[in-house]
């Protein structure tokens, strides 16, 4: 099922807006020093620039497997981005999801704060590629 351009200016702008509230949350637990939920909040903040990125260029996005292979596949491999933003969305994806299910895992404050500017540049430079 295709969506109208209508419907997919709004997802993209949805998807771009959350993008940085959910960066805005993980600023904060990382003032908290609270890496874990920081972690989980910064894997997010990438996830959902590039839903915004997909969607925009009217691919559907179904899982977070999925979302990382179209991304990894159309945008990485094609030079269309650089390969640090590939390799930044699937290790965030691997800490988040360590963090979340494996008890014996801790995330640093360097998982954390090493990334995090990468982060904000992904999502900048992918806002201004789905901005209308």
């Amino acid at each position: 099922m295709s969506i109208d351009a209508v419907d997919r200016n709004v997802l993209v702008k949805l998807e771009r807006e959350k993008a940085y509230s959910t960066l805005e949350e993980c600023e904060f637990l990382v003032e908290k020093q609270r890496w874990p939920g920081a972690a989980g909040r910064l894997y997010y903040t990438v996830f959902h620039a590039v839903c915004a990125l997909l969607i925009h260029d009217q691919h559907r996005v179904k899982t977070h497997k999925g979302a990382g292979i179209m991304f990894s596949q159309i945008y990485i491999r094609t030079s269309l981005l650089p390969p640090q933003y590939g390799d930044l969305f699937f290790q965030l994806e691997y800490i988040r999801e360590k963090s979340d299910y494996d008890c014996f895992y801790n995330v640093s404050d360097k998982d954390v704060q090493l990334r995090l500017p990468q982060a904000k540049e992904m999502i900048d430079t992918i806002a201004a590629m789905v901005k209308e």
